[in-house]
């Protein structure tokens, strides 16, 4: 009786063939039997042959592709600049002018002394007739009169030497006025002409590094 061909497939797993078989031998004795086997059938057996492929030569499975570094990038999303790595605070001090009053940030907590009209101090207000009269004074205000007749010893009577008063500023302090200061640089940088940016991102550089530590 001859056995189905789906029978035969679903048989062929469950024999033991060797990895480099390439024949299968089916062999059909006289009471019918059939024993599937990798050498040939004896004289006594019917014999049919079914040629398989052989394993060694099945092509191995190709891996997917992998993305490459150079693949365009365009549907990924952008990658962010670097960050600074975080550089020291600065020392800063708030001043006063001593002129006017206007407070303003300084690196340097010491100013130099500067000499300054003492009338802009607001210590002593001198009357023109004082400063223009005949007691030793200038003369009239017209420039073309009075040249000449500013003596050393006006000069230093009405010009007193004078220094900011500063104190240091406290971390949160400074980190405020830092990111003034990146804002500031920041709107410059907008505007500016590409022949006018590479000290505004060197300063956004040093700003960023030191908003680090905030």
């Amino acid at each position: 009786m001859r056995r189905p061909l789906a029978l035969l497939l679903w048989l062929l797993p469950c024999v033991g063939l060797p990895m480099g078989a390439t024949t299968v031998y089916k062999c059909t004795g006289s009471d019918g039997k059939v024993i599937f086997q990798d050498s040939p059938c004896g004289k006594a057996q019917r014999q049919q042959t079914l040629d398989l492929p052989d394993v060694a030569t099945q092509p191995a499975p190709v891996a997917p592709p992998q993305p490459s570094a150079t693949t365009d990038r365009a549907d990924a999303a952008p990658t962010p600049p670097p960050l600074e790595p975080a550089a020291p605070l600065p020392r800063m001090y708030a001043c006063i002018r001593a002129t006017d009053g206007k407070a303003y940030f300084s690196g340097n907590g010491y100013p130099e002394p500067y000499l300054a009209p003492f009338g802009m101090l607001g210590a002593v207000q001198m009357p023109l007739a004082h400063a223009y009269g005949p007691a030793g004074g200038a003369g009239i205000s017209a420039p073309e009169v009075n040249r000449g007749k500013i003596t050393p010893g006006l000069v230093a009577s009405n010009y007193v030497w004078v220094q900011d008063q500063c104190r240091p500023l406290t971390v949160q302090e400074i980190c405020h006025a830092l990111q003034d200061a990146y804002d500031e640089n920041a709107r410059k940088l907008r505007r500016a002409f590409k022949s006018d940016r590479p000290p505004l991102e060197q300063r956004d550089n040093e700003l960023r590094a030191q908003l680090g530590n905030c």
